[in-house]
């Protein structure tokens, strides 16, 4: 991908000279385990989030000035970059629906931080907080995006920010809300799974209308960028996540969308380029 001197968002929240561990700095092992289990089985970070909030040994240290690589910052660029042009694309794109955007703030961080949704860690991977409206992002994360997912470039590394993004654009259009009530009515956790599976399709799906909108405004995708992205989306299905960590597979327990899933919706946004193309509620 290529943005050239594209604007950079304002809307960067820096917290890595922030020492957010547990006791000094240091999280908990059976704290890390439990994020560890979350991100392997792709399983809802939120309940891990709010019962870290509940332990009052959880504090947040006295922020320190950020020491930054060159390589973190150039990323760091990067990311203001790709966060301010999701705010012009969404700005648009829901004015055309009546609907005002609103801008959300993305939080970098290292290790462990405080969120509205309870304590947030990188070993859960980057997340969106409805409660705050914020993305929280540990910039290591898209070292483990290439090292082990394979998934190296910085369209996969746009992708993580875009889908987060859809998140908020759900929580803009009520479309969160609404699945949260669903889900507190399910009759069984394999129907609460279901809903919240089709929640993270349709962010997916988002995620491929602003590369879509984005690329049209003004051509930022060059050659292999998509299939970097679609790279990236199938490496964290629930499907392979689960079959890497404890050889076998099992449908009612995802949280997210399969492999084929994911690309499959990332693709529908991405080529139509409308959100009308990501009814995951309704279509399959």
């Amino acid at each position: 991908m290529r943005f050239g001197d594209s604007d950079e968002s304002d809307n960067i929240e820096d917290r890595r000279g922030s020492s957010g561990g547990i006791g000094g700095g240091t999280i908990g092992v059976g704290t890390l385990v439990l994020a560890l289990v979350a991100w392997y089985f792709g399983l809802d970070p939120r309940p891990l989030l709010q019962h870290a909030a509940n332990h009052p040994a959880a504090t947040q240290q006295q922020a320190q000035p950020s020491q930054e690589s060159a390589h973190e910052k150039q990323t760091r660029h990067f990311v203001a970059q790709v966060l301010g042009d999701t705010e012009k694309t969404w700005a648009e794109v829901l004015a055309a629906q009546g609907v005002r955007y609103v801008n959300p703030r993305l939080v970098l961080f290292r290790g462990a931080t405080q969120t509205a949704c309870g304590r947030g860690m990188a070993a859960m991977g980057p997340f969106y907080c409805p409660a705050d409206q914020k993305v929280y992002l540990d910039l290591g994360f898209y070292d483990q995006l290439e090292r082990r997912f394979n998934a190296p470039g910085n369209a996969a590394q746009a992708y993580v920010i875009a889908h987060e993004i859809g998140h908020h654009v759900q929580n803009l259009l009520g479309i969160s809300s609404k699945v949260d009530r669903a889900r507190q009515n399910a009759v069984s956790e394999k129907q609460s799974n279901a809903l919240s599976v089709r929640l993270e399709l349709q962010a997916d799906c988002f995620a491929g209308v602003w590369f879509n909108q984005a690329n049209r405004r003004h051509p930022i995708l060059e050659a292999g960028d998509i299939d970097g992205v679609l790279t990236a989306a199938s490496a964290i299905g629930d499907d392979t996540l689960q079959k890497e960590s404890r050889g076998q597979v099992m449908p009612d327990s995802f949280t997210h969308g399969s492999s084929a899933q994911r690309t499959q919706w990332f693709r529908r946004g991405f080529d139509a380029g409308r959100i009308e193309a990501c009814d995951t509620f309704h279509k399959r």
